[in-house]
């Protein structure tokens, strides 16, 4: 149990991996003391750089797992500044009152217009021209160049990037097909294939938008290349684990696919200018990127905004809108009230004793929230400003207590 009052000294917060300088600046007009570095952190270096730290912002480079978390006791909430959360250990930091937020939605146009891109020059075959030109080599010809209007696209994953992909490549004259291990509604004229391998069969572009599960570890390997059709083409804008980049290399070097694009790798540089690896450089049929499906000014800009606020707002008014991993809540503050944010065991009575706690000082609650999510319970009590210290001592002492904040 931690019982925490409110914040007397200034906010340490740590941003890593360039995060977008409107996120900094959003938080030093708080008057948060706020330090940037522009690359990922091993553990040790992470562990190293949390001490004093209440608030970090990470993009998908830095593991956050539960021993850097258990080193780090004064830190508060972390910020993935991009979509996936795959990188933090989510249970241990529910379980040590850290709240974890996201941006679900801003990078979604960004990744979706790459996708575009590489699927109209793989399949107008202009890296090869590119690379051709650039050699010297005047090499015009249409063999094996096609519109994109007419042909199939199959996406595996249908959440938010694929629904927008979806919506774009149909009015490029695409017919969508996807799969997706949810039920998820079909958009336009598109049509859900009830298996990967019937999707495989269907489609003259196959792209990846899948989440970072564990279980999405090494899916789409030597099997689901070889049913792919022949000369159709690839692109992974998912995640790196989630291909056999051997099997990908196979395939394109056998003529059975005509090209592929990847953003992401298993292992990726930490830092610009880092040498990078992977079995898929030196083949002209491919298109390499440096993990940038997100990564325009726009998408950005919008994700440092959103993530910064988010942060904001837990460690000002204990809002929880849209975390990761704790119960979801927002409680307008009341006038001429004291916040207090508890967080504690998902269990039977705990609203009751709480109150009862309340009532037996005959302090009187103004306004209050409780929301759960597995094993967790949320509760934000607005009360009386005139309240005795005894009241504190009781809710930190309480068996179901997990952490305990005085916001105001």
């Amino acid at each position: 149990m931690q019982a925490l009052t409110s914040q007397s000294d200034p906010v340490r917060v740590l941003f890593l991996e360039n995060i977008h300088p409107v996120a900094v600046e959003r938080m030093r007009s708080e008057g948060y003391v706020v330090e940037t570095l522009g690359r990922a952190l091993d553990e040790d270096e992470l562990i190293a750089k949390l001490d004093g730290v209440h608030l970090l912002g990470i993009r998908s480079k830095t593991q956050v797992s539960a021993a850097a978390l258990a080193a780090a006791p004064q830190l508060r909430a972390i910020g993935a500044f991009c979509i996936g959360t795959d990188q933090i250990d989510l249970r241990a930091a529910a379980e040590s009152g850290i709240a974890v937020f996201n941006a679900p939605f801003s990078n979604t146009r960004s990744v979706v217009e790459l996708a575009v891109a590489e699927i109209i020059a793989l399949t107008r075959r202009l890296t090869e021209k590119n690379s051709g030109m650039h050699a010297g080599v005047w090499d015009k010809d249409a063999t094996g160049s096609h519109e994109v209007r007419g042909r199939s696209i199959g996406i595996v994953g249908y959440g938010n990037i694929g629904t927008q992909l979806s919506v774009l490549a149909e009015n490029l004259g695409l017919k969508v097909y996807f799969f997706d291990t949810a039920d998820r509604l079909a958009l336009g004229n598109a049509s859900r294939c009830d298996t990967l391998d019937e999707l495989l069969e269907k489609s003259d572009i196959v792209t990846l938008h899948v989440d970072g599960r564990p279980g999405n570890s090494g899916f789409f390997g030597e099997e689901q290349f070889a049913r792919m059709r022949p000369s159709s083409i690839f692109l992974n804008l998912s995640r790196g684990f989630v291909i056999d980049h051997e099997a990908l290399r196979k395939h394109l070097e056998n003529g059975h696919l005509s090209g592929a694009a990847v953003d992401v790798f298993p292992k990726e540089p930490k830092a610009k200018g880092d040498e990078f690896t992977s079995a898929l450089r030196g083949l002209p049929n491919v298109i390499l990127t440096p993990h940038i499906g997100g990564s325009t000014e726009e998408a950005q800009s919008d994700i440092g905004s959103f993530v910064a606020e988010k942060l904001h707002k837990y460690v000002q008014e204990g809002s929880t809108t849209l975390s990761v991993n704790l119960p979801s809540l927002n409680l307008q503050q009341a006038a001429d009230t004291h916040r207090i944010a508890l967080l504690h065991h998902n269990v039977p009575g705990v609203l009751a004793d709480v109150n009862s706690i309340f009532a037996g000082h005959k302090v009187n609650v103004e306004g209050q929230i409780l929301a759960t999510r597995g094993e967790l319970g949320y509760l934000l009590s607005d009360i009386a400003i005139d309240y005795p210290a005894e009241i504190l001592a009781q809710l930190a002492n309480m068996a179901t207590t997990v952490q305990l904040r005085v916001l105001s």
